[in-house]
This record gives C-alpha cells, structure tokens and sequence, in this order.
C-alpha cells in the first residue's frame, strides 16, 4: 500500500511539472504573439509589407496556442489582434479586399470574447476602408466605434476616430467640419503623447489649410510633419506629406522646390510600395511638368498613369467589399449550421447517455427492491426469532410462578414447623419443667436428710422415666408433621 502512494505521489509531482512547463511554454508563446504584433503595428507606416508579414507570424503561433491551451480563456484576442494588425498592413498597401477579410475575422475573433474595445478598433478600421468610395457607409462604421469608445471613455479609440471622421469629412470638401475634427483628435493626441498620430493630425491639418488656399499655415504645418516623420523613419508619412508640398510649390509656381519634393516623396513611396501614391506622384509630375509647359514630359508622365475612371473604381471596390462581406456571412452561416448539427449530435448523444443512464437507474432500482424484499424477508425472520424468544419467556415466567408456588408452600411448610417447634418449645418448658423441678427438691430433701434415700431414689428414677418418655414424645411429634402438641 505505501508503494502504491508514492508512485501516486510521484505520478502526481510529474503530471504538475508537466503542467507548469506548459503553462511556461504557453506563456512565452503568448509573449511572442504580443511582440510581433507590436512590431508589425509600429512598422504600419514604415513597412506595410512588413507589418503584414510580422502579423501573419504572430496569427500562425496565436492560433497554435488556442489549438494546444484551449481552456475557458482561448487566446482568441491574440488571434483577434493579429488579423487586425494584418488588414492594417493590407490597408496601407491598397489591398481592399484581404484588409475586409482580416477586418471580419477579427471582429469575428473579439465577438467570441465579447471584448467591445476591440470590436470598436475594427469598426473603426473598417470605416477607413469605405474612405474613398462611400462615406455614409464609412461614417456608419465610425459613428457605430465612436460609440463604443465614448461609453468605455477610451481616448486612445477617440482620438483615431475623431481623425479618421475628419478624414471622411475632407473627401466630402467640408473643409472646416474636417479641420474641426483634426483639432479634437490633435488635443487628445498631444495629452497622450501620441508622437505618430499627433504627425498625422499635423498633416491633415495642413491639407485642409492648402485647400482652403492658406498656403504659408499650411506649408508650415506639413514641413514640420515631414520632419517629424522622417526622425520617426515614418515612410508613408513622409511620401504623403510631400505629395501636398509638391501640389503647393506648384501652386506657388516654386518649380525648383516642387521637384525636389517630388522626387523625395517618389523614392518614399516607392519604398513602402504604395502603387496609389506612386501613381498620384506621376500625375503630380504631370501638372508640374504642364505648368513649366514641358509638355513632351507632361505627355510622358500622362501615359505612366494607368487608372480606371474614378466612378468605376469607386463602384467596383465598394461592390468587392461588399461582395466579401456577403462571403464571409454565408461562411457564418455555414458554420453556424454546422455548429447546429453538432449541438443535434451532442443532442443524440446526451439521448443515448440519458437512456444508458435511465437503464442503470433502473437495475439500481431494482436491487433496491431486492434489497428490501431481503430486509422484509429478514424482518420476517427477526419476528418469528422474536415470538420464539417471547414463547420462551412465557416458559420462563410458568417456571418462575410455579417456582414462587414452591417456595410459597415450604415457606408454609416452615411457618407450620416453626410453629410447632415454638409449640414444642412451650410444651417442652411445661411438661419437662415438672419432672426436673421435683428431682431438684426431691435432691435437696435428700440433702438434708428429710427423705428415705431408697424413696427418693425410686422418685427420682420415676422423675426421669417421665423426662424421657417426654422426650421421645416429643420426638414423635417432630417427625409427625400431622399430630398436634398436646
């Protein structure tokens, strides 16, 4: 028995090392995850490419702890995050369609965790997407996360989504509602010490001031957000804000300056591989070159360009997203069905495990029946071993009366005899008195001479013959129980 504890112990010890090496290895796992999607969030404006290619990592490694940990807290907010991250990355490299796949999975990821700060990111990154093809439907999304950031008072969601509602604001020409939403994102930002979006509100807000044809307001607040982003080796910053000095030093008809910016902001967007802003520096090149009436270069730069018509464009990749929207609720739908037919065959199988168990229930019924026909049976016996023991306590109780019966009669018996042995006694002091009393004077008469020695001899020998037969008289009676004293 003390060998079968210790290898219990033993069994025990080895089972809870298991355990916690797991638990560590799942805890550096996790620490990993985190650290890749901060990497691949940090480098969004620098490496989009890489952004993508960091939060796909992470994702793979998220969802192999969800597979291997499982447990009441699956890391459904890391595999969440990762593809967030990851239509981040899609976003900022102009691929729509797998930025909205990304999007809805996450959302889909942060609903199974009920975690309603990440769902209002994912609204909001969402909104962005509708950006150049659908504001109302971009202001849907943004207004919806607004709302969730308000209720839990998250600045950090606020400030984004104050930007980004500017942002849908300035596509709409509204200048001013555009700059008024820029200016409450700027004052969250600078609260926080937000670096990265406090440039990016920086070069919003000098867009707004070029369109509102306040060039010196404007070119003051986009060079200090190109400065600032390039300390931050903030790529597509910097390729952005460059795209809206060149359009101002060509306004200013400062040719010299717009090239130059030009041929910087090119390089930038070339280096993050942004084929949008590539696109939008040519046709810049083209109104600086038509400007300097350089028209061969105009017409060279004019060809570069290859977009579709603006409505097109706008019709196609809205009716994409949707489209993918669409797709990805029928995929709900599906699972949903498929999780209904495994909630029927868990059903069957629960049906199957009641009627197993209805079956035991009833063999348990049954020896309880058994049982109790033992005890009745048993009772029975112990009732028949009762009367028996009361029948022999009956026999006792005759015994003892007939005993007490017994003893009553000798005790009669003896009252009987102790009466005539004080009868006897009485007798015996009256009768044998007599005889002695006259041998004592018949002796003192012959003491003093007053008698016939011979007389007194023969009276004495008739006092003792009376003595005797008194005796044995006395005797008979004695042993003769039915012959009453004299």
């Amino acid at each position: 028995m003390n060998k079968f504890y210790t290898l219990f112990i033993l069994l025990l010890i080895g089972y809870s090392t298991q355990a916690e090496a797991s638990d560590a290895i799942a805890l550096k796992d996790t620490t990993e995850v985190l650290k890749l999607i901060n990497q691949a969030y940090d480098n969004r404006l620098t490496s989009p490419e890489q952004t993508v290619s960091d939060a796909a990592k992470a994702l793979a490694l998220a969802e192999e702890i969800e597979y291997n940990v499982g447990g009441v807290h699956k890391f459904y907010r890391g595999i969440g995050e990762a593809y967030r991250v990851k239509g981040i990355g899609n976003y900022y490299l102009n691929q729509a369609s797998k930025s909205i796949d990304d999007y809805l999975n996450a959302l889909n990821a942060f609903k199974k965790i009920n975690d309603v700060r990440s769902q209002g990111k994912v609204y909001n990154n969402i909104g962005n997407l509708y950006l150049d093809n659908n504001f109302s439907k971009a202001l849907e999304y943004l207004q919806q996360a607004l709302g969730i950031a308000e209720k839990l008072d998250d600045d950090q969601l606020k400030g984004s989504l104050y930007m980004n509602i500017g942002n849908v604001y300035y596509r709409k020409q509204s200048y001013y509602q555009a700059l008024n939403y820029y200016n409450k994102s700027n004052l969250i930002f600078e609260k926080m010490g937000d670096t990265v979006n406090m440039i990016q509100c920086l070069q919003n807000r000098g867009v707004i001031y070029f369109h509102l044809n306040q060039f010196d307001t404007a070119e003051k607040l986009l060079l200090a957000a190109n400065k600032a982003a390039k300390e931050r080796d903030l790529n597509k910053p910097v390729a952005s804000t460059n795209l809206t000095l060149a359009s101002l030093y060509i306004a200013e008809s400062r040719f010299t300056d717009a090239e130059k910016i030009v041929q910087e902001g090119l390089a930038y967007s070339e280096l993050v591989k942004d084929e949008k802003l590539t696109s939008d520096y040519n046709y810049t090149i083209y109104q600086l070159e038509a400007k300097r009436k350089n028209y061969q270069s105009a017409l060279y730069h004019l060809q570069l360009i290859y977009r579709q018509d603006s409505l097109i464009h706008t019709s196609n990749e809205s009716t994409q997203i949707n489209i993918i929207q669409e797709q990805f609720k029928r995929q709900a739908a599906e699972k949903e069905n498929a999780l209904q037919q495994q909630v029927q065959q868990n059903d069957r199988i629960k049906f199957w495990a009641v009627t197993v168990v209805a079956g035991l229930l009833l063999v348990v019924i049954a020896l309880l029946i058994s049982n109790v026909k033992r005890k009745a049976k048993t009772n029975e016996q112990l009732t028949d071993l009762n009367g028996e023991v009361s029948r022999q306590k009956e026999n006792l109780d005759r015994i003892n009366h007939h005993l007490e019966e017994i003893i009553d009669e000798r005790t009669k018996d003896l009252q009987i005899k102790n009466k005539k042995l004080s009868e006897y006694s009485s007798y015996l002091s009256h009768q044998i008195r007599g005889p002695i009393a006259t041998l004592r004077g018949l002796m003192n008469l012959e003491r003093e001479g007053l008698v016939d020695e011979q007389e007194c001899i023969n009276m004495m020998d008739k006092c003792v013959s009376d003595i005797d037969q008194k005796i044995i008289e006395m005797s008979e009676m004695l042993n003769d129980t039915g012959k009453k004293v004299f």
